[in-house]
């Protein structure tokens, strides 16, 4: 049997051959899984979460090992009372849901912060912005001063800023809520609840959240743990 490397090249000099066949490019995807380094790996994962170029940066592909299978980007069942295009976050079960028509969801696996628990209810998408500039609040510098006093001045956006790729800014009434839906620089802690900020996503899933709600999407922060059952399907 002809060694991997020479699989790979046979596969990568076929692709442009088989364009048009929707079977062809099944099985072309399929055989690129088989040869991948990763070949127990959930392939969304490989799919959602690998390496991205955004035109301004360069995102790492994520380590396939830190994502959960709860935490992958998926479409579920969702019950709720509001419509299609609203954002509906989930602190307490570290997920976000961008609600669909037909009782479906757009889920998202989140990492929760302090300020992520301390507001509810309902808030508008303001505004929105690609790689934002973070500076510390002044509770954050009173509560951990060592580690974020040196940042005090702010950071430029980029790999290294704790507000990620893109960040969507929550107002209710015209007022700025302090709330934020943000990418971050610490992948591992998605699906978990951290020590500082709001609620943060994947660099790739925040993105993908952003390409798909505009300016003036309505959210809801929910105060207790969802309990509508939404079944991955």
């Amino acid at each position: 049997m002809p060694p991997k490397s020479v699989l790979r090249a046979a596969l990568i000099a076929a692709l442009p051959l088989v364009g048009a066949c929707s079977t062809l490019q099944s099985e072309s995807r399929a055989l690129a899984f088989s040869l991948s380094p990763y070949p127990s790996v959930d392939p969304r994962i490989l799919e959602y979460y690998g390496q991205l170029d955004d035109g301004t940066f360069v995102i790492p592909a994520i380590d396939p090992k830190i994502v959960a299978e709860r935490n992958i980007r998926q479409e579920v069942d969702f019950r709720t009372d509001e419509p299609p295009g609203t954002i509906v976050v989930d602190p307490y079960g570290h997920h976000l849901y961008l609600v669909m028509a037909g009782g479906r969801a757009m889920r998202y696996g989140v990492g929760v912060g302090k300020a992520g628990f301390a507001f509810a209810g309902k808030a508008t998408v303001a505004r929105k912005a690609e790689w934002p500039r973070w500076t510390p609040t002044q509770n954050m510098l009173r509560r951990e001063p060592e580690r974020f006093r040196p940042h005090a001045a702010g950071v430029d956006g980029g790999l290294g800023n704790p507000l990620g790729a893109r960040a969507l800014y929550l107002y209710r009434g015209g007022r700025d809520t302090y709330y934020r839906i943000h990418g971050t620089n610490e992948p591992w802690t998605i699906g978990k609840s951290v020590s500082s900020g709001c609620i943060r996503m994947f660099n790739q899933d925040v993105i993908d959240l952003e390409t798909r709600v505009p300016t003036g999407t309505r959210v809801l922060v929910l105060d207790a743990p969802y309990e509508g059952g939404a079944d991955v399907v």
